[in-house]
């Protein structure tokens, strides 16, 4: 980790394309001096100077920086106004209060960035913080099953949302948990709280992964407010060898790649969102598959399937996860997150995603 700048705000770092951008501003800058100093005494280009202060300006987040560079330049004014005698002398002011009033505003310009940087910091800090004791990681190995886990949230000043997932080994199994909240923000936030404190909680005591999900519901539906929902995935991974058990909350199905081929898991039934079972009246049955050695599944939320590319269209994960490289499950997420970043282009992602990769070892 890079050290920190004034204000515990990370320094900055140019591209490298605005960084030969800069030097070529530069360089022009220096070829007007060059040019005035051989013109003669008739003809200045003094203004062109006020631009010094707003180059130096970009290039870091220190008022020093530009305050420093519009010093120089005012010096380069007077030393111009010496040889370009037979100017007026309203032209050299001019070009004086020009310097100094562009030395200003970049300084101004430099301190407010700045401390927007510094807030914007803070808040990534804080939510850092909000993540990490809301969605713990989960142990890379339990028993024969490696885990993997990534979470990129839309909003850049974020680092968490409505997405979820949770990981708790228990004695009925390992019990895992991927959702999400319907809606954006602190109150899908609250909600996606309320939803992990329940499964951590339930997911020990409850033997049925279809009840469990009852439960869920349950205190979902009895949260005051607006009537959030969330839909969600279930699983009992067994200690040992045995059928998987799973329960779709109305959630995109999981992707089992088995011997390079991918296919969804669908479940028996459609089953209601967390939160709305009092409208249907259904149930959540649960659905089972028996994995084999060396098979990965792929959780997953809509903020993947639902990235778009310039042409609109949405990331067909299905018909990519197949040609993904076979590593661990860390790797193929990273793998995965980087096609779909090259999928959506400089628009990014729109949503939240949250990803669980699970793969069950020989």
């Amino acid at each position: 980790m890079s050290a920190d700048g004034p204000g515990g705000v990370p320094p900055l770092h140019l591209p490298r394309r605005t960084r030969m951008l800069l030097v070529s501003a530069f360089g022009l800058l220096v070829a007007a001096v060059v040019a005035d100093l051989v013109t003669g005494p008739g003809t200045t280009l003094s203004p062109v100077l006020a631009v010094a202060p707003v180059l130096a300006g970009a290039t870091t987040r220190s008022a020093r920086v530009p305050l420093a560079a519009g010093g120089i330049a005012v010096v380069a004014v007077g030393l111009l106004e010496t040889t370009n005698t037979e100017l007026p002398a309203e032209v050299h002011i001019t070009a004086l209060i020009t310097v100094l009033a562009a030395t200003l505003a970049s300084a101004a310009n430099v301190v407010l960035v700045s401390a927007r940087e510094r807030e914007l910091f803070h808040v990534r800090t804080v939510a850092e913080a909000a993540q990490r004791a809301l969605l713990r990681p989960p142990p890379e190995r339990i028993g024969r099953l490696r885990t993997a886990v990534r979470y990129v949230a839309a909003a850049a000043e974020a680092r968490i949302g409505g997405d979820l997932y949770a990981v708790v080994d228990t004695r009925y199994g390992t019990r895992i948990l991927l959702g999400d909240v319907q809606g954006h923000g602190l109150p899908a936030v609250e909600t996606a709280a309320d939803v992990l404190g329940v499964f951590r909680e339930a997911a020990r005591t409850e033997p049925d992964l279809g009840r469990l999900a009852e439960r869920l519901d349950a205190a979902l539906a009895a949260r005051p407010g607006e009537g959030r929902f969330a839909t969600a995935l279930l699983l009992t991974v067994p200690a040992e060898r045995g059928p998987v058990g799973v329960v779709n909350c109305g959630h995109p199905p999981p992707l089992l790649r088995r011997a390079g081929r991918v296919h969804a898991l669908t479940p028996p039934y459609a089953a209601p969102p967390l939160g709305l079972r009092g409208l249907t009246g259904d149930g959540y049955p649960t659905g089972r598959f028996e994995p084999l050695p060396g098979d990965l599944l792929l959780l997953y939320t809509d903020g993947i399937t639902e990235a778009r590319n310039a042409e609109g269209r949405f990331y067909p994960l299905e018909e990519r996860l197949p040609g993904l490289p076979a590593g661990s499950p860390a790797d193929l997420l990273e793998d995965l997150l980087a096609d779909v970043d090259g999928w959506v282009g400089d628009a990014g992602l729109t949503d939240d995603a949250a990803l669980l990769a699970l793969r069950w070892e020989h």
